[in-house]
Parts: structure tokens; C-alpha cells; sequence
């Protein structure tokens, strides 16, 4: 079945195709004659914490997940759909024609059952990247994989590592949404939350009229399992490393709504890029990670022999899970599933020192949209500007050549990870202090904050903007920006 959201996009979409022709990129010419790459939406069945669980994927003919090639080569790729149900893959942080870009009802309609679908563009920058489902709530039965575009950061002397953090829960996630649901109009008519289930919802704790200045929300699900790399702590992936070598360990968060603490234990990491795009370095064992988001690290291994757990923490919690780095052959030592103290809140202390190595042009804004991130517990409803998305609710405007700046304002007690589809964006303003941030596809919003983000408007279309926690987004915290 088609998800209430991609139902109310595909209206939107057909009113607004007429209206962009005009606004469609030329077509490309040079295409290289060679066979696509062919990705298959698949399911899948993994071990959780000694039980077998079916999930879903998006591999090749080879088990490959997802792709990795070279900046400047054309995405090729050719998506089969082997489900038994619709389905459609999202490039995020790539910048596509708007038709590409995976999003049922906005991009195009969703890849039937036993259907294809083709994608042809230029990729006009490197990074870590990923894709992921875009339809109903395939996403949190880990439709998605890692897709690294190998640039001048790819250093021949060095290993690379990716880490790819999920949340796991063998309760399906139409119930989960539904739990969420009831358990907030429990909340509003006054009576006590449910006591989670393993897997389900967590017990709402807002009522209404609590103060803003109350301790933030945090983890709405209570999970069964924290995955890296479809594996937990008690039986983690062990990644052989050379003594003395260098690592680039690109950390991808994948998760539906967790957000970590990337720890690296006894290593010094180098983080040198945010969402795919070059910071000025920043030294540390310790990184946040919000939903959606992605780290590239630099690590030199230290000569001797030795175990490297690299643990993610969950915000708010002590759960952890994570993946081993072996440098010859010692001993690995089993880790608990669990730290001993709970990890703080993600905050912005991070990102506001972090600096773009290629920032935007200075240029005074066309164009600025103020977007309130609102809503409550009570009947999980969560919106922008205190509408919930519907087909009726209009697109925000741009026009192409613009400086747009999105001003996010959080209104919530909740942190919003927002996410621009098609473009990348700086982060120019914390809390009425402007500087120039580090470019990104998604950043954090945490309670009572306000963040400013730039871009220029250059890939004509309809785009989607939301908050990228999946029952948030499911909710109503989504609207499109249109181009005029």
C-alpha cells in the first residue's frame, strides 16, 4: 500500500509537472555506452541478538551494498524493484534532475513490483553519501546503503572503512507509528503512558503546556538493537587494519531516528568532511552524528598490535553498539552492548566550529524563508510553520540563480534533523551568529535553537524538505520548494 504521504505527493506532483517543463535541466549529451550499474530493492534476512529477522536492501548481482565509483564518472544506474510492493531509492546529498531524485509523488510515481527504473547524471562532487527509501516506512527495515564517490581524499596509502549506524526494532513500523499515535492522545487526554514494549513506542512524557525550557525529548522508539554495519555488539564486524596505516573511516547514520556520539576510544581522528564536503580539520575522539548524517574521518593506527573498538552512543542513553579495527592479530575483547553512563544530548558546540573549506561566494540573500519547526505529543502530529503537510499546502517559492536562506526555528521540544533534497547548503547563522559554516545536505535543530542555512538555486524542479526522523517526516514535517 501506498503511504498517506506518498498518496498526497503523487496529487502535487501531477498539478506542478506542466509547470516545470519549462524549468527542466537540457538533456545531457556524452552519455557513455557503457552497462549501468544494476541495484536490486531486495529482502533480506540478518541475525539480531540470536534471532533471524527480515529485512529489506539494495544490493547489486554481486551482494555489493549500494555503489561506490569516481567523481566525475555519470551516475548509470539501473534500480529493480523485487518486492512485492511499490518502491522507490533516494539519492541523498547527490543533486540529480528533480525527476531522479526518488521521491514518490514528487519525483516521479514509485517502481512497481517486479518494475526497473533508470538514472543517468553527472556527479560533480566526491563524498560519502547514501541512499535510502523514500516510500511508507521501508526505511526503518533498513532499505538503504552507502554511496561513496571517490575523490582527491582517497589516498592510495590509506584503508577505507565505512560505518553504517542503524536503529532496529522487530516490531513493524506501521505499529510502531500507530503506537506513537496513540500513546500522544493518551498524553493529551491526561492519562499515563503506556510502558514500551521491546521494540515498540516509548511512553510519551509531553503534556500540554509544559514549558519550553523543560528537558529536551530525546529517542521517541524504544529499539530492540543498534546496528553498524547490520551487526550489534555481541557479535560486531572486526575490520583487519594494518599496524602504522591510515584509515578513512566514513561514518554513515542511517538510522529511522537515532542520533550518537561517533567514539573512537584511544585513537585521535581527523574529521575532514561533513555530508560528503571538506571541513578545515578538526581533531577529536568524540563527534556528534544526528540522523541522516554522515562523517569522514582520518585515522592514523598506531604501530603497535591492538583492538580499536569504534562504538556510537546513542544521544541520551548508554545503549552503544559499533565495530572493531584489528591491527595484527590481537586479541579482541568482547564489548558491551551498553556504556556505563548515559551519553548527553547532541548539541551544536560542533558544528559551530566547523568551517567550510569551499564556502559560498559572500552574496546578500534573494530570498529568505522563515521555517517554524512546530508541533506536540499529543496525537504525534508534527508540522512547519503549524501546518502538517498535505497536497494543499503550496510550495515554498525560489527562482533559479537566487541566494536562498531557510531559517529554522525550533519550536519543539524534540531535535529536527532537516534535510534539503537536490541541494547542498551552508550553515551560516547559529542563534543570530553568522560565520561560515560548513556545507551540508542535513543539519540539526535542536530544541529552542534557531539555524540559518544558505544555498543558490541551481537545479531547477520540485524538491522536498523535511525533518528526516522517519515518524516525524510520516507525521506531517515535510513541505517542497518549488521553482518559479
Amino acid at each position: 500500500m501506498l503511504s498517506r504521504r506518498a498518496f498526497l505527493l503523487s496529487a502535487l506532483a501531477a498539478s506542478t509537472a506542466s509547470t516545470l517543463a519549462r524549468a527542466q535541466p537540457a538533456p545531457q549529451t556524452g552519455v557513455s555506452s557503457a552497462q549501468p550499474t544494476l541495484l536490486r530493492i531486495e529482502r533480506r534476512s540478518i541475525e539480531v541478538n540470536g534471532k533471524p529477522a527480515s529485512v529489506l536492501g539494495i544490493r547489486q548481482p554481486d551482494g555489493t551494498f549500494g555503489i561506490r565509483t569516481q567523481v566525475g564518472e555519470r551516475f548509470r544506474v539501473r534500480v529493480e524493484n523485487t518486492l512485492n510492493e511499490p518502491s522507490l531509492i533516494h539519492w541523498h546529498g547527490l543533486t540529480p534532475p528533480w525527476q531522479q531524485d526518488g521521491v514518490p509523488g514528487v519525483s516521479g510515481p514509485p517502481i512497481p513490483p517486479g518494475g526497473s527504473a533508470d538514472y543517468n547524471f553527472p556527479l560533480r562532487f566526491g563524498g560519502t553519501f547514501w541512499m535510502h527509501s523514500h516510500q511508507g516506512f521501508q526505511e526503518q527495515l533498513l532499505m538503504a546503503a552507502p554511496l561513496i564517490i571517490r575523490d582527491q581524499r582517497d589516498r592510495p596509502d590509506q584503508q577505507e572503512v565505512i560505518l553504517m549506524l542503524a536503529d532496529f526494532s522487530f516490531t513493524p513500523p506501521e505499529q510502531i507509528f500507530e503506537g506513537l499515535k496513540k500513546s500522544g492522545m493518551s498524553s493529551m487526554s491526561g492519562a499515563s503512558s503506556p510502558a514500551p514494549a521491546s521494540g515498540g513506542m516509548k511512553g510519551m512524557t509531553m503534556a500540554p503546556g509544559m514549558k519550553m525550557d523543560a528537558k529536551p525529548d530525546l529517542n521517541d522508539v524504544t529499539y530492540d538493537a543498534f546496528l553498524a554495519n547490520d551487526r550489534t555488539l555481541g557479535d560486531p564486524e572486526v575490520v583487519k587494519v594494518e599496524p602504522g596505516g591510515r584509515v578513512l573511516l566514513r561514518v554513515i547514520n542511517s538510522s529511522s531516528m537515532s542520533a550518537f556520539h561517533v567514539d573512537l576510544g584511544a585513537l585521535d581522528g581527523e574529521l575532514i568532511a561533513v555530508d560528503g564536503f571538506p571541513v578545515a580539520p578538526v581533531v577529536a575522539r568524540r563527534s556528534p552524528i544526528a540522523v541522516a548524517q554522515r562523517l569522514d574521518i582520518r585515522l592514523t593506527i598506531p604501530r603497535a598490535a591492538a583492538a580499536y573498538p569504534v562504538l556510537a552512543m546513542l544521544e541520551g542513553e548508554a545503549k552503544q553498539t559499533g565495530i572493531i579495527l584489528r591491527a595484527g592479530n590481537a586479541p579482541v575483547a568482547r564489548m558491551p552492548d551498553a556504556a556505563s553512563t548515559a551519553s548527553p544530548a547532541l548539541t551544536l558546540d560542533l558544528e559551530s566550529r566547523l568551517r567550510a573549506v569551499k564556502p559560498l561566494k559572500p552574496r546578500k540573500a534573494d530570498r529568505t524563508h522563515t521555517l517554524n519547526l512546530t508541533g506536540e505529543m499529543a496525537g504525534y502530529v508534527w508540522s512547519i510553520n503549524n501546518v502538517a503537510w498535505t497536497k494543499d499546502v503550496p510550495p515554498l517559492a525560489l527562482a533559479a540563480g537566487e541566494r536562498v536562506e531557510l531559517v529554522f526555528i525550533n519550536q519543539t521540544r524534540m531535535p529536527h534533523p532537516m534535510h534539503l533534497h537536490g541541494h547542498e547548503f551552508q550553515v551560516v547563522e547559529i542563534d543570530g551568529k553568522r560565520f561560515a559554516g560548513a556545507v551540508r545536505d542535513t543539519v540539526l535543530v535542536p530544541p529552542r535553537r534557531r539555524v540559518v542555512v544558505a544555498f543558490d538555486a541551481n537545479n531547477p524542479g520540485l524538491w522536498a524538505l523535511h525533518c528526516h526522523l522517519l515518524y516525524h517526516l510520516e507525521s506531517g514535517m515535510f513541505i517542497t520548494l518549488r521553482y518559479v
